[in-house]
């Protein structure tokens, strides 16, 4: 049997890899970890740790100005504060993995790691050989491929803003362009999101995703649909954005058009491994087509939502893999997702666009919130819940719009992923009052 330095490499320290690469480790096995950034990746450093942190603010504004004077101040922000908080939360990430790695004898080694060959990666000088190894390098923001396109900035660089400019334009309408447009809005800039098409965050249902975009409208930002970028120029200290309907001058630019994966020098072409800018290649065991070689996290090419707890949720599994405790091909389960604008959207499992194209198989029942007693804790005006159900009245989805979706859909997850029956839903006896208590009473 051939012997090798380690039972497992990771290229990419971010969820894809510690989640698993942990508890791998402290089963006995012998782990390496391959960095070429820091150490985390996207998510903790300049992904959702650092989001939320900044939206934080946001909500309680929401909040307060909801409580229509309940609560007195006019809760403007202070967004080089915000910043700082932010930046202080987040600053020992880094360090803390480290540290949880190397505790159960994790090497790890900083640099760009290349596969030379099915069992071999090359870092700097530095030759590792493994019996596995595991690609999980993520995704980074797409660049628009227009005249000027330098000028524009991506999420890591709006989050690291200690001043937020007077004037914003945010081009892109999905999780990243809706929810940062929300928070500049927030902020007290003046807000232009550019929509390549009629539509903002197409994985939703699009009546909610109309309510939050009124909402934005009604904040005093700008929604412009169905623009072209054509290029981007520098006007003096600010900047001449040309779309098909007139040029906007700005102060900063956001480009929020979506992100790619980093599949660049990692040696597969010369190993045969399929892939495109959505990601890697890899069949139900997350092998790619070199069967030693895996991949973890948003650098797979799938269907799945690209989030981080499906990260840790694909990490987790090739955990029991190679610590010989399965064999079984990944079987996904349902996947909450939320995007994090003040009214939030969440949703899990069937959702409503797949309901309503299938009625023979779903019953979707549409909840108005409005008159439930318990929204009025969080001086809720609009907030409007779907559940689906299938012929059995078994949860098979969940939609909500509110100032806790992600709470809602969190309580309701349970029932989707595990199927649970009439007679077993009214087994469960939830604190009251909360949010989970209402949920359930709409089953």
């Amino acid at each position: 049997m051939t012997a090798y330095d380690y039972d497992v490499v990771y290229i990419g320290s971010g969820h894809g890899t510690f989640d698993g690469a942990i508890p791998l480790a402290a089963k006995g096995k012998h782990v390496a970890v391959i960095e070429a950034d820091t150490v985390g990746g996207t998510c903790p450093n300049w992904g959702c740790n650092a989001k939320i942190l900044l939206d934080q603010a946001v909500a309680l504004q929401h909040t307060l100005r909801a409580s229509d004077g309940i609560v007195s101040g006019d809760g403007r922000i202070d967004w080089a504060k915000n910043h700082d908080h932010k930046q202080a939360a987040i600053d020992g990430i880094p360090n803390m993995l480290k540290g949880n790695m190397e505790s159960v004898g994790i090497k790890m080694y900083f640099g760009s790691g290349r596969l030379t060959d099915a069992h071999t990666v090359q870092v700097g000088d530095e030759t590792l050989t493994a019996e596995n190894i595991v690609i999980s390098t993520g995704l980074r923001p797409r660049k628009l491929d227009v005249t000027g396109s330098e000028l524009t900035h991506d999420s890591k660089e709006f989050m690291a803003l200690t001043e937020m400019p007077k004037n914003l334009v945010v081009i892109g309408g999905g999780y990243i362009g809706v929810e940062f447009a929300t928070m500049a809005n927030a902020a007290d800039a003046n807000v232009t999101l550019v929509l390549h098409g009629d539509k903002a965050l197409r994985g939703f249902h699009q009546p909610y995703v109309e309510q939050v975009l009124s909402d934005l409208e009604d904040r005093g930002v700008k929604i412009m649909r169905n623009q072209t970028v054509a290029s981007l120029t520098e006007n003096g200290s600010q900047i001449d954005v040309a779309l098909t309907d007139g040029t906007i001058t700005t102060d900063w630019v956001l480009d929020a058009t979506g992100r790619q994966a980093n599949v660049e020098n990692l040696g597969l072409d010369e190993l045969g491994i399929a892939y495109s800018d959505k990601g890697i290649k890899v069949n139900e065991y997350l092998q790619t087509a070199v069967p030693s070689v895996y991949a973890s996290g948003d650098v797979i090419d799938k269907t799945q939502p690209k989030l981080t707890p499906t990260a840790q949720f694909e990490s987790t599994y090739l955990m029991h893999r190679f610590a010989g405790e399965s064999d079984a091909a990944i079987d996904y389960p349902a996947i909450a997702t939320n995007v994090f604008t003040t009214p939030r959207i969440a949703q899990a499992g069937v959702t409503v666009a797949e309901a309503k194209a299938a009625p023979e198989q779903y019953t979707v029942q549409e909840n108005d919130q409005n008159g439930n007693w318990y929204r009025a804790v969080d001086y809720e005006q609009d907030a409007k819940l779907t559940l689906i159900f299938n012929q059995q009245h078994q949860l098979v989805g969940a939609t909500e719009i509110s100032e806790r979706a992600e709470d809602s859909i969190n309580a309701l997850l349970p029932a989707i992923e595990f199927g649970y029956t009439p007679e077993q839903l009214e087994r469960l006896v939830y604190i009251f009052p909360s949010i989970g208590f209402d949920v359930y009473g709409q089953l």
